[in-house]
């Protein structure tokens, strides 16, 4: 019944505003407020079943907190820190959560290196299939020396806001305090290419970076033979789609699928058995510096995903406590069940889309760990700092992503001080 009530009302809310429901801490909060999933996981524990708020429109944080299609309008000015007299031309942005269409209004200067230089700061933003497509035709001719960063080299936190956000707007001093509370734990920040991979590039950057061991889940024998194994269980996954080739079903490609999945396991265990800090920094960034490898190491993170969605919906199905994205994740009518989450999610994570938020919770249970993020326009809330999952297993390794939007992620790095959650 519950569940019923939610997809009534999901047409009605936006997704990504409420879709928060791990805990999460806050910096200079006068007020604090939860979101609805956040009150569920509360209520869950403390009765067993889901409350009747999950449907709920969290309208009193929508007023509080700037929108994120707000934000991106904001991104457009903060380089110059006041509004040029220009021309405007308006785009229509496609709402990855709402499915309706909002209009964003996004000034041209009439000087061509000051549009140049704005299209430079903004390789943050999710591009779409088209745009990504004709980078690699002009890559084609280009030195591999001179082709963008995967993850960009060190700069100071507040160098980098400074420079980044420099306007007076709500939405500018409200990034600034954030990266102010980021930069008591942090020195560094590192860039993340903005391809629709940046939430997978920035997890497993920070995850290699890090490794000392390979994952006990990843030593089974069982790990490479996944895509034999569910192939045999589930005809439907032949419709999986590789971004290298497009047009080839998986029931030709599960043999490279395999490769994917020991490539990952061989790229782990080398960086993991490396003791000394800078030469394992070192060997992270050369593999982030290749980038058929790299886009390798995302596919098989895609299928690690798929494989857990699949043991959820099934320990779901036969009874099993499941954790309660788990049930945010198949009440979307897009993803009712796994089949749907492959066909309608998972085959445009790097094409026409990245990870929503209820999809970062399927990566943290995919990798097995827990994923601190940043969400700077929730500063001064209870969500500032967001955890995925809420209430990870004590032994799952922290990595830390720090987001503008929701929707593009970097990293900081040079911890000040060890964090203790």
């Amino acid at each position: 019944m519950i569940l019923v009530q939610w997809m009534l009302t999901e047409h009605q809310d936006n997704l990504q505003g409420w879709m928060t429901e791990p805990t999460s801490f806050s910096a200079g909060a006068e007020e604090k407020k939860e979101s609805v999933p956040t009150q569920l996981m509360k209520h869950k524990k403390e009765v067993g079943v889901a409350s009747e708020e999950l449907g709920s429109a969290n309208a009193a944080a929508d007023q509080e907190v700037q929108t994120t299609s707000e934000i991106r309008q904001d991104c457009v000015y903060r380089r110059c820190g006041t509004h040029e007299k220009t021309d405007m031309i308006k785009f229509l942005v496609m709402d990855q959560d709402a499915s309706k269409n909002s209009e964003l209004y996004v000034p041209v200067s009439s000087n061509r290196s000051t549009v140049e230089s704005s299209e430079e700061s903004e390789e943050d933003m999710y591009r779409d299939e088209e745009e990504i497509e004709r980078e690699k035709i002009l890559l084609c001719g280009t030195n591999s020396s001179e082709r963008k960063l995967s993850v960009s080299p060190e700069m100071d936190i507040m160098d980098y806001c400074r420079k980044e956000w420099r306007g007076n707007t709500p939405a500018a001093k409200r990034m600034r305090k954030g990266y102010e509370a980021v930069a008591q734990k942090f020195a560094s920040i590192r860039r993340i290419r903005g391809d629709n991979y940046c939430a997978f590039r920035a997890t497993l950057f920070q995850a290699l970076s890090q490794a000392t061991q390979l994952p006990v889940w990843m030593q089974s024998e069982d790990f490479t033979m996944l895509p034999e194994n569910l192939l045999s269980k589930y005809d439907w996954i032949k419709q999986w789609q590789l971004r290298q080739k497009p047009g080839k079903r998986m029931g030709e490609i599960s043999d490279e699928m395999k490769e994917y999945l020991i490539l990952l396991r061989k790229k782990w265990k080398n960086v993991s058995e490396i003791k000394g800090p800078l030469e394992k920094q070192e060997a992270c960034d050369e593999l982030f510096k290749n980038e058929e490898e790299e886009y390798s190491l995302y596919e098989a993170l895609k299928f690690l995903m798929l494989n857990t969605a699949i043991e959820l919906y099934n320990a779901d199905k036969s009874g099993r406590r499941v954790p309660v994205f788990s049930w945010l994740l198949f009440a979307r009518d897009t993803s009712s069940n796994p089949c749907q989450l492959m066909q309608n999610h998972l085959n445009h994570i790097g094409h026409s889309g990245g990870l929503e938020q209820v999809e970062m919770f399927l990566l943290a249970y995919a990798l097995q760990y827990t994923i601190q993020v940043y969400r700077l326009y929730k500063y001064s809330t209870d969500e500032f700092i967001t955890l995925y999952p809420n209430d990870p297993e004590e032994d799952w390794p922290v990595v830390t992503l720090i987001t503008e939007d929701d929707r593009h992620y970097n990293i900081p790095v040079r911890m000040c001080q060890e964090t203790m959650l």
